[in-house]
């Protein structure tokens, strides 16, 4: 059974409804759960804020927040998925951001994605440096750690 298939299993057996909230991965997070048949007992919408405003406009995400800290941070991968779960009538929001590449600087190398899960009962947050392994590499890792950080929650929370 794949990870997808796994989560949705759960969440359902469980009466949780998810939202995604993506950037750097543009709904990748989102299409894997949904290209599982059945999906729709789960999976309520996903966001995808690829731009700043995006991000203030549809997550409620501070722009003192972006200002401080930057898209890719802890800070906004936080608010991101805090206004998944206040924009959507679910239980459950996973958020990424990052630097997908090619590119990056000194202070945000291509590879660094910052991810939050969030339910009633709290938030994780955590970066992961993939390095520089291609956008495409960097994409499909992130959307992988999203999933496994949903799985994780729903087998602890």
């Amino acid at each position: 059974m794949s990870l997808a298939a796994e989560i949705l299993e759960r969440a359902k057996a469980k009466g949780v409804m998810i939202a995604t909230a993506e950037s750097c991965t543009g709904g990748m997070v989102a299409a894997a759960l949904t290209d599982i048949p059945g999906s729709s007992a789960v999976v309520e919408r996903g966001f995808v804020t690829y731009t700043n405003i995006a991000k203030i406009e549809m997550l409620g995400v501070s722009p003192a927040t972006l200002e401080a800290h930057g898209a890719v941070s802890e800070e906004v991968a936080r608010e991101m998925a805090a206004g998944a779960l206040a924009h959507a009538p679910v239980q459950l929001a996973v958020s990424i951001t990052g630097i997908a590449g090619p590119g990056g600087s000194e202070f945000k190398p291509e590879g660094r994605v910052c991810f939050a899960v969030a339910d009633g009962s709290g938030m994780q947050c955590e970066t992961v440096e993939f390095g520089a392994m291609g956008r495409a590499n960097v994409r499909k890792a992130a959307r992988d750690h999203a999933l496994t950080m949903l799985k994780n929650r729903m087998d602890n929370g």
